[in-house]
């Protein structure tokens, strides 16, 4: 614990950490940065529930890489692939997970597509570039359960219309516009949710990857599955990229 939030590194050294990320920002596109970063992190178990604040208790910083869910897992990435040290990555975590640049409940990133309306964090949607006619769209009010309860007590409710890629409409053609290093939203149905799962595109040609926290009873950790038969069986997905 440290006086600006609570740092578990888990196997990692700092020295460990910052060569990783080190290493990472010598490559020159962001696609392989983000693949060696998240590689680091296979293997990592499962974890719900890591982030420390609510409506009723104050949001502390937490970098707990002793375990990950989906969103966590992202946010972390992304925060490394930004940053060649330990202060920097804590810095950029921030700037990932909260809109304003300050840490607190109401301002962090609850949602996936909060990631492309916060002006601190360089992501782009391309998910209509990618699948241009197959395309399809709903306005969601996120936050908004179907019995009229908020999924975050303390959260506003926010109207978003979310434009997803149908998971049938899912081929290899289509998987070879997905970068190496996007970000993959798996879309629902679900009111008052935009996606239900989060991860990362990985593997370059036909040999497609999603990397992800997967909490099913036999992972339980950060794996590699096939990309097309994970995805086709989902209602659809939203692309994000990251910017440079």
């Amino acid at each position: 614990m440290s006086e600006d939030g609570i740092i578990k590194l888990g196997k990692w050294s700092v020295g460990e950490l910052e060569r990783l990320m080190e290493e990472a920002s010598s490559l020159p596109e962001t696609g392989p940065r983000i693949e060696r970063i998240s590689g680091m992190l296979l293997g990592t178990p499962y974890r719900a529930s890591t982030l420390i604040g609510s409506d009723r208790i104050p949001e502390r910083l937490v970098i707990d890489l002793e375990g990950v869910d989906c969103f966590t897992l992202i946010d972390y990435v992304e925060a490394m692939r930004l940053s060649r040290s330990l202060p920097g990555f804590r810095d950029a975590l921030i700037r990932v997970r909260y809109r304003e640049g300050r840490v607190s409940f109401k301002g962090r990133n609850h949602f996936f597509t909060d990631w492309l309306y916060s002006p601190r964090n360089p992501v782009a949607d391309v998910t209509r570039e990618i699948g241009g006619v197959e395309c399809r769209s709903a306005v969601k009010r996120l936050n908004l359960k179907k019995d009229g309860s908020l999924f975050l007590p303390g959260i506003e409710v926010t109207e978003r219309e979310i434009t997803y890629i149908p998971g049938e409409s899912i081929d290899s053609v289509l998987e070879k516009r997905i970068r190496e290093g996007d970000y993959i939203g798996i879309y629902t149905f679900e009111e008052g949710l935009d996606v239900s799962h989060v991860g990362i595109f990985v593997g370059r040609e036909n040999t497609g990857r999603l990397r992800h926290a997967s909490s099913s009873y036999e992972s339980r950790k950060v794996v590699d599955q096939p990309f097309e038969d994970y995805v086709s069986r989902k209602p659809g997905i939203i692309v994000v990229r990251p910017g440079l």
